[in-house]
């Protein structure tokens, strides 16, 4: 990938899809269809809530959150009253649970936040919250049958926690033999050059710690 497909700055690598109505990467849309053929024959109706995000959308969601217009949570997933943080809270509280612009996985049209359709009761707008995956939740049993099927189609969870800086997101899988191309090519230089004249609030705080931010948030997933 170029440097501006891995940064959500072109969709030239990207197609859209009808069913379900997503946009995911030229090599993705195959398996991902698999996957969700499979996923409907267990009884799961597999949606993407989320596919590709170009770096524009992630600029406003970035923006909203340090800006105090979207809510900020702390690893624990509590509300946290960002009019009391100071911007390098800010900025440590957004990467908690969303990607700087430019770095979000979601460019690459390689990682998908799914659903399970056929589980979500009647006026219901899935959250994607952690609650929504655990025994109980809505979505327990979709993701108890991803954790033995989706390796089979070549996806996995790059954030569970373990290894990764992001919290863990049950919802949010990977199609790991494009993903890890594209994670290795997103240097943290690339990442530099996106940012460099982009209207980001807190830029001050983000580009002199963009390094430790990259090792952190970008090279550290958790592996198939």
């Amino acid at each position: 990938m170029t440097p501006a497909q891995l940064t959500g700055r072109a969709r030239t690598h990207i197609v859209d899809l009808t069913d379900p109505r997503c946009a995911l990467h030229v090599h993705v849309a195959v398996p991902f269809s698999n996957l969700r053929r499979a996923a409907l024959a267990a009884g799961f109706r597999l949606e993407a809530l989320s596919a590709f995000r170009d770096f524009d959308r992630q600029i406003a969601i970035w923006n909203r959150k340090f800006s105090a217009e979207r809510p900020l949570y702390d690893a624990g997933g509590n509300l946290l009253d960002a009019r009391r943080l100071s911007p390098a809270e800010r900025v440590d509280a957004i990467l908690l649970w969303s990607a700087l612009p430019g770095a979000s996985r979601h460019h690459w049209g390689t990682d998908l936040d799914v659903v399970d359709a056929a589980a979500t009761p009647p006026g219901y707008e899935p959250q994607l919250v952690a609650a929504e995956f655990a025994p109980g939740g809505p979505f327990a049993p979709l993701s108890a049958w991803l954790d033995v099927h989706a390796a089979r189609f070549g996806f996995f969870r790059p954030f569970r926690g373990v290894l990764s800086g992001v919290q863990p997101e049950p919802w949010h899988l990977s199609f790991a033999p494009v993903a890890e191309i594209a994670r290795r090519a997103l240097r943290a230089d690339v990442l530099r050059d996106a940012l460099a004249e982009a209207p980001l609030l807190g830029k001050d705080e983000v580009m002199p710690r963009l390094d430790e931010l990259h090792a952190r948030y970008v090279d550290a997933i958790d592996w198939p």
